[in-house]
């Protein structure tokens, strides 16, 4: 078994982590590349921007400068600050985990329907996830003239806390999600049995198994601590593999919900309430099914027609429909539609 206290070790051990590093921002380019598109829609307008795009654009481009601060580091032949640079790089990609677990929450928010309590406990999850991201610097590091930016040392506990923290939290993401989505609960069993619901629970469960053995296989090298370079070698990979993963994630729901049905909404305890939104050919569509235990089903549809392709001419619909069933005895109907050529 090597000594992986000695010099010999360490430099072979530190050869290793620049091409890896490289290999891993060659990757992460090829990704970035890849789904650049994406991007390009919400710069240009194509697509509309929400605030829950700021945790997908923020943890994919703050990954993006760790990685290139950390070739810099590597392969830079004039003296730099090293100290200053490994701290952003550190921050940035312990940033990048965490906004990729909060891209995963958010979606639980939405389908819990905003329920006060879920976003109660994932907030104070995400505020004690980050008070572990933000801790400060973790590690030091220094230029040496023949070597360039080398690691003295790290913080191990910290690091390994924090990385232990994230694969808790994206388990209590993933339990949440399946509960509501596989209709544990007997009254969310034709929620559970969706096209859009069981996508949303198969990517958390593969954003889950991915970024648990990511994380697990960077927190066993920190507990092991066999020297600086193999405490933190595959830190790097679990951020990256969160955040390729979690932008994934992202771009499958917002591609699904621009060319088909859209959840936004869930059940409360009083009876279901799915809310889907779909776009086709500039047309649209608003549908809420409501059903409780006394009130029997009912069906509230919004159509709306734009004009198309700059045309100046379009016609609007808006066609509300409600039906009340009891028993299957008493039915009661109320169409109201109207139309006005522009």
């Amino acid at each position: 078994m090597p000594d992986w206290k000695s010099m010999a070790e360490v430099q072979k051990d530190a050869d290793v982590f620049s091409k890896f590093m490289h290999a891993l921002l060659g990757l992460y380019i090829y990704e970035w590349f890849l789904s650049l598109g994406f991007d390009w829609d919400f710069i240009s307008g194509r697509k509309k921007f929400r605030w829950p795009m700021i945790f997908y654009f923020g943890g994919r481009y703050l990954l993006l400068f760790a990685m290139i601060g950390i070739i810099v580091a590597l392969d830079t032949t004039s003296e730099i600050n090293c100290q200053a640079l490994y701290t952003f790089n550190q921050l940035a990609g312990n940033a990048a985990l965490g906004l990729a677990s909060i891209n995963l929450s958010i979606r639980t928010m939405a389908v819990w329907s905003q329920n006060r309590y879920i976003i109660g406990i994932l907030v104070l999850i995400i505020m004690g996830h980050w008070s572990l991201i933000l801790q400060g610097v973790l590690l030091s590091a220094v230029w040496d003239p023949t070597k360039g930016c080398i690691i003295l040392t790290t913080n191990n506990k910290i690091l390994a806390t924090t990385f232990i923290y994230s694969m808790c939290f994206d388990l209590v993401v993933l339990v949440l999600n399946a509960y509501k989505l596989l209709g544990i609960n007997s009254k969310n069993q034709g929620f559970g049995a969706s096209r859009i619901a069981k996508m949303i629970f198969e990517d958390g469960l593969i954003f889950f198994i991915i970024a648990f053995l990511a994380n697990l296989l960077a927190t066993v090298f920190m507990v092991l601590n066999l020297n600086q370079i193999m405490s933190v070698i595959f830190n790097v990979p679990a951020c990256v593999a969160s955040t390729i993963v979690a932008g994934r994630v992202v771009r499958r729901l917002t591609n699904f919900t621009n060319q088909g049905p859209e959840i936004y909404g869930g059940s409360t305890s009083q009876g279901g309430n799915i809310n889907f939104r779909s776009n086709t050919r500039g047309i649209n569509t608003i549908a809420s099914f409501k059903s409780g235990p006394q009130t029997g089903v009912h069906v509230q549809m919004e159509t709306f027609t734009q004009a198309e392709l700059g045309h100046e001419r379009g016609l609007d619909y808006e066609t509300k429909s409600r039906r009340t069933l009891r028993d299957g005895s008493e039915t009661d109907g109320d169409i109201e539609s109207k139309g006005s050529p522009i």
